[in-house]
């Protein structure tokens, strides 16, 4: 034989409800909350006067057992019913006045009280005027409506204590305060759920309104930081145009005009064969170096001077090779202790010194050039002064717009472009007949900081 402890799970298993049955007592038990649901409502407006009802019939047995009067009683039981049938159950919106509701309660109190003085039987009636006092009164009524009711109902408990002895007396109040003061708690734990409920309700919405508002700030900050990108791309795409631009001027464009020069030269000289060879030769390594900073500038590398050298010795040999090529004496100085600087930085004053020659080649007509390279304590300084025709400051805009026409756009403007993006300055001076001096500063820091 088979141990009885295996069967009994495989004949549960026979037993139990099929899946249809379970299917069919969920849809049973759904249909009958529902209809609960529906009805609800019913028994708490009903249940008052039927509550009346009832001890009114018991209240009229008695009584008339006794032979006592029973019109007094049923007049004021009629008159509790329709005051409870025309201000509460017939008047829905009614309920939402707290006045209206107050004056209701405090009638229902004074007829269920005169009920009570008449017949202890009607303080069965408790419950009723309970309920409705704690759903129609708001907060601080309610408490007050509470104790009044308590009040009634403790009188109607002490019905048969003799109140005319300080006994009885004390015994009416301790019946009261066991009726007055639990109810009056009990309200008041109820507020103080309430109000937590409230303060829930309040914080889940005021919550529910800042996650709106942060997906909202989510989704605005998204497209700002779109657009951003946007903005940021479209800026580096300038910033490289200059770049590119400001390196082809200072490369290309002047080895182009140096070669030009160069060559003129060569054809002046047609009849001196030496002559003719060394502006020729002169033209070849221009045009070498214009090709080798070319590629460079294709790579974004450090300019080729300063590739196997410091800047003073870079600008050096830029300075020797231009003072070769227009045959104009040009003295370079470096002073103060040599601070290492930005690579950056470097190639900017290097290139402001190119450009600033140029700029003499071209336009001003002097003989001689001082070159000073100036290491102070927060700064590099490159000055570069000339002792051409000058120019007149106060048009110094104009005469940057037409070196800018000149030279296809760059000139004065591109050194200050050029030296502003690496956080220096350049300052101009000149005066007509007296020369021009061109200063560059950049800020000293060290390689290492800025790595």
């Amino acid at each position: 034989m088979s141990d009885p402890a295996t069967r009994w799970p495989a004949r549960w298993r026979t037993w139990r409800p099929a899946p249809s049955q379970t299917r069919w007592q969920t849809r049973w038990q759904t249909r009958w909350q529902t209809r609960w649901r529906a009805w609800r409502p019913v028994p708490a407006a009903v249940g008052p006067y039927a509550l009346l009802a009832f001890v009114a019939a018991v209240t009229v047995a008695d009584r008339r057992a006794a032979g006592a009067l029973l019109l007094v009683d049923l007049v004021l039981c009629a008159l509790l019913a329709a005051w409870m049938l025309g201000v509460h159950t017939l008047r829905p919106a009614w309920r939402e006045r707290a006045p209206v509701m107050a004056v209701f309660i405090a009638v229902l109190v004074l007829l269920w009280a005169a009920l009570v003085v008449r017949s202890p039987w009607f303080g069965f009636f408790t419950p009723a005027v309970y309920v409705h006092a704690f759903r129609v009164l708001p907060w601080p009524w309610q408490p007050v409506g509470v104790a009044a009711v308590g009040t009634v109902a403790g009188t109607a408990q002490a019905y048969g204590v003799d109140k005319s002895t300080a006994a009885g007396l004390v015994t009416y109040g301790a019946i009261v305060a066991a009726n007055v003061i639990p109810m009056c708690a009990f309200a008041w734990f109820a507020r103080r759920d309430d109000r937590r409920n409230e303060e829930r309700d309040r914080a889940l919405h005021e919550a529910r309104e800042a996650n709106r508002k942060l997906a909202a700030s989510l989704a605005e900050n998204a497209a700002l930081h779109e657009q951003l990108l946007a903005r940021a791309r479209d800026a580096g795409v300038q910033d490289e145009r200059q770049r590119m631009a400001r390196e082809i001027h200072d490369t290309l464009a002047q080895g182009f005009t140096g070669i030009i020069s160069q060559l003129r030269a060569a054809e002046h000289a047609g009849d001196d064969p030496p002559g003719w060879r060394r502006h020729v030769a002169a033209a070849t390594e221009l045009a070498r170096e214009s090709l080798s900073e070319a590629r460079r500038s294709v790579h974004a590398l450090r300019p080729e001077p300063l590739r196997s050298a410091r800047l003073s010795e870079a600008l050096a040999g830029v300075v020797e090779r231009w003072s070769a090529l227009h045959d104009i004496t040009v003295q370079v100085t470096t002073t103060g202790t040599a601070r290492p600087i930005r690579p950056e930085a470097e190639a900017a004053l290097l290139r402001i010194a190119q450009e600033a020659l140029a700029n003499v080649a071209k336009h001003a007509r002097a003989t001689r050039v001082g070159v000073t390279l100036s290491y102070l304590e927060h700064e590099a300084a490159l000055d570069v002064r000339d002792d051409g025709g000058g120019f007149d400051p106060a048009r110094l805009d104009a005469a940057a717009e037409s070196l800018r026409a000149d030279r296809g756009g760059f000139g004065l403007i591109a050194m200050r472009q050029r030296i502003e993006s690496v956080s220096g300055t350049l300052q101009v001076e000149s005066e007509p007949g007296a020369g021009t001096g061109i200063s560059a500063r950049v800020p000293s820091e060290r390689a290492e900081a800025c790595a």
